[in-house]
């Protein structure tokens, strides 16, 4: 297995980040539906065009196994770099074989290399093998004050697209 940086101008990058994406998405971890035509024409373009894009992808020899998505942005109370991992997709054919846990320690060499204070991602509550593998890799809850409980992740749609 080989780590590469996600390199958007490439034709098999942008062919195997658009594949294991949609993977994902039609998957009960993604949601269960295909992206949008519309989505998978218009995102390398997108991703290229924002500067904190930190691409990923897992081959075995010539095959895209996994893909980690994640982009920079700033702890204002550490007033220091993170890395949010926005997604984490290995396709099916090649899951158990350590390659989510390698693309996590890529982006972790990553975000040691931008000085970053942390690494963040959201998962399901009943994604209990990703979970199992955050956990792992030294990923845990947080909360500011454990008396006000764990942080939570929420979302408010803007529109239906």
């Amino acid at each position: 297995m080989k780590i590469t940086r996600l390199a958007l101008e490439d034709d098999s990058h942008r062919a195997a980040l658009l594949r294991l994406l949609d993977d994902y998405a039609r998957s009960p971890e993604g949601g269960g539906e295909p992206l949008h035509a519309e989505v998978l024409q218009a995102l390398p373009a997108q991703l290229a065009a924002c500067p904190t894009y930190i691409g990923l992808l897992a081959w075995e020899g010539r095959e895209p196994a996994g893909l980690l998505n994640a982009f920079w942005s700033l702890s204002t109370f550490k007033a220091r770099r993170l890395i949010n991992i926005h997604d984490l997709a290995v396709a099916s054919a090649y899951r158990r074989r350590g390659i989510g846990r390698a693309l996590i320690g890529r982006i972790t060499e990553t975000a040691r290399e931008l000085e970053c204070c942390k690494l963040t991602l959201e998962v399901l509550a009943g994604n209990h093998g990703a979970q199992a593998l955050y956990r792992d890799c030294g990923f845990e809850h947080y909360a500011l004050d454990p008396a006000m409980g764990d942080a939570r992740f929420m979302q408010c749609w803007l529109d239906s697209r």
